[in-house]
C-alpha cells in the first residue's frame, strides 16, 4: 500500500497527546493539559495556528523565533518544492556542492567585512558548539565566559554555557572552565579576562531567558576588553539575528564588529532545520589548517541541499518584503500601544526589548486586596503570576505567548516579523482585557491562577 500522508493523518486524528504520552514525553503532554493548552493544531498560516475546529490563534511565539516569515511562506514553499522537483545530488559529503556556497556567500554579504567563512549545521545549539571548539582551538585557551541568564541550547557544550540552574541538574559534569558574568557588570568581565586563559565571551545581546539587556556602552566596553585581552566576542543572533530586533543583526544597533555570529530559527524559513557559524577567514584556517584537518569539525546534515534552498529563500524575502523595516515599525508600535496599560495596571511594571522581541515584566501591585492574592500565587510558585496572563491570552482570546524563564513574571512576545497594526491592536485590547480582570479580581482570571498553584504544590 503506497504511503498517503493526507489518509494517515486522517485515521490517526486526535490522537496527538495519546502518543505522545506512551512514545514521546508524557510530562510535555501533562504541562500542556495544566495550563489549558492541549489544542489540536491543523494548519498555519502567516501569523496565525488553526486548530481542528476551525478556530485560529494569533501565533506571537512563533515558533520560539523560526517563523519570522510566518507560517507556510509561499515563496520558501515554491523554492523548496523547485528543489525537490529538481532531483538535487544531496549530501554526497565528497562534493562540493553549489548552493552551500551561494548561502554562505549570501550571508558573508550581510555581515562585516571581517566575517567571510561560514559552517553550516543544525541547529543554533549546534552552532554554538562549533563556535565553542572553533574559539578554543583559535586561541589555545580553555576558558568560556557566558552570562547569568543566558540560554545558548541544551547539548553538552551549549548547556555548560546555560544560566539557568533547572536546565543542567542532573546533567554534570558538563565542560570544565565555563563561568558565569553579570550582564552589564564591566568589572566583573575584565576580572576574568585579565587572568589571558579565556577563548570567548559567548553572549546574546537581548536575552531570549527573560529578555534581559544591557547599555551601549557595556556593550562597547565588552567588545573592546574582549581585543585588549586577547579574547573571541562570540555573539550569539540565533534568536535575535535576520530582523527580529528591527535591524538584521541585533548587534548592529550598538556599532559591534563580533568575532563570531552564530545564527539558525529564522533562516530556515519555518519548514527546513538549519544553524551557522560565521568567522573570519584567519580564524576558520586555524581550525581547517590543513587538508588532514579537512573535516576536523563536521555533521551529516549540515550542507543539507534543501536546508541551503529555505536560508536562500529567507534571505532573498528579507529584502524583498522589507522584513526588517516592517519588524523595526512594527516594533515600536506595539511597545508605544503598549504604554498606556503601564500606566493603567500597577502590576505592569516594564515593557523591554527592541523590534518584535519584547519582555513584559510584572511585579507586585500596591493595593493591599491584589497584594494578597499575588503573594499566594507567588508562594505557590515563584513566577506563577506571569501564567495567569499567558493562559487567560490563550484561552480566552486564543493568543498564544510564553512566560520567558522560570521563577520570573516575564512575558515574551515573538511575533512573526510580518505581524501588523490589526495583530497589534488585537494583542494590546487582548492584554487590557486579562490585566482589568486580574486587577478587580476577577474570579476567572484567579481560578485559573488557583489551579496552576493547587498543580504546583501536588507536584
Amino acid at each position: 500500500m503506497a504511503f498517503d500522508l493526507a489518509s494517515l493523518m486522517d485515521a490517526r486524528r486526535g490522537e496527538n497527546f495519546k502518543l505522545h504520552q506512551q512514545f514521546l514525553n508524557p510530562q510535555l503532554a501533562r504541562v500542556l493539559k495544566t495550563i489549558g493548552m492541549d489544542r489540536f493544531y491543523e494548519k498555519g498560516e502567516g501569523c496565525y495556528l488553526i486548530d481542528h475546529e476551525g478556530q485560529r490563534y494569533l501565533d506571537f511565539l512563533s515558533g520560539f523565533g523560526v517563523y519570522a516569515l510566518g507560517r507556510s511562506h509561499p515563496v520558501i514553499k515554491k523554492a523548496l518544492k523547485e528543489a525537490i522537483d529538481l532531483d538535487l545530488p544531496n549530501m554526497v559529503q565528497l562534493d562540493c556542492a553549489l548552493l552551500p556556497g551561494l548561502l554562505a556567500e549570501a550571508l558573508v554579504a550581510r555581515t562585516h567585512e571581517k566575517l567571510e567563512r561560514c559552517f553550516f549545521c543544525n541547529s543554533g545549539a549546534e552552532a554554538i558548539e562549533a563556535a565553542i571548539k572553533f574559539s578554543k582551538y583559535a586561541t589555545g585557551r580553555s576558558r568560556i565566559l557566558y552570562a547569568e541568564h543566558a540560554f545558548h541550547g541544551l547539548t553538552n557544550g551549549a548547556l555548560s554555557l546555560n544560566g539557568g540552574k533547572e536546565f543542567k541538574n542532573g546533567f554534570g559534569p558538563l565542560l570544565p572552565g565555563c563561568d558565569a558574568v553579570r550582564l552589564g557588570e564591566l568589572g566583573a568581565l575584565e576580572r576574568e579576562l585579565r587572568r589571558g586563559d579565556v577563548a570567548a565571551f559567548v553572549v546574546e545581546l537581548i536575552q531570549g531567558k527573560g529578555v534581559y539587556m544591557a547599555s551601549e556602552e557595556y556593550w562597547t566596553g565588552a567588545e573592546a576588553l574582549c581585543r585588549r585581552y586577547g579574547t573571541l566576542f562570540v555573539a550569539d543572533e540565533v534568536q535575535t539575528g535576520l530582523g527580529r530586533t528591527g535591524r538584521l543583526w541585533a548587534h548592529e544597533h550598538y556599532g559591534l564588529r563580533p568575532d563570531i555570529v552564530t545564527v539558525s530559527k529564522a533562516l530556515s524559513g519555518g519548514f527546513v532545520p538549519i544553524g551557522a557559524t560565521i568567522t573570519s577567514s584567519a580564524l576558520f584556517e586555524k581550525v581547517f589548517s590543513k587538508m588532514e584537518r579537512a573535516v576536523v569539525h563536521s555533521t551529516t546534515f549540515g550542507r543539507n541541499q534543501l536546508a541551503m534552498v529555505a536560508g536562500l529563500a529567507t534571505l532573498q524575502t528579507i529584502d524583498d518584503e522589507e522584513i526588517v523595516d516592517r519588524a523595526r515599525v512594527a516594533g515600536e508600535s506595539l511597545v508605544k500601544s503598549l504604554q498606556p496599560l503601564l500606566e493603567k495596571y500597577d502590576m505592569f511594571k516594564e515593557v523591554r526589548g527592541k523590534g518584535l522581541m519584547i519582555g513584559l515584566e510584572f511585579g507586585e501591585p500596591s493595593s493591599l486586596r491584589l497584594k494578597s492574592r499575588w503573594k499566594m500565587l507567588e508562594s505557590a510558585h515563584k513566577g506563577l503570576f506571569s501564567q495567569l496572563i499567558v493562559g487567560p491570552l490563550f484561552n480566552r482570546h486564543r493568543i498564544l505567548t510564553q512566560v520567558a524563564a522560570d521563577n520570573v513574571n516575564i512575558v515574551k512576545l515573538l511575533p512573526p516579523l510580518i505581524c501588523g497594526q490589526e495583530e497589534i491592536d488585537y494583542f494590546v485590547e487582548a492584554l487590557d482585557d486579562v490585566l482589568n480582570d486580574a486587577h478587580r479580581n476577577s474570579s476567572l482570571v484567579f481560578e485559573f491562577g488557583k489551579n496552576l498553584a493547587k498543580s504546583a504544590l501536588h507536584r
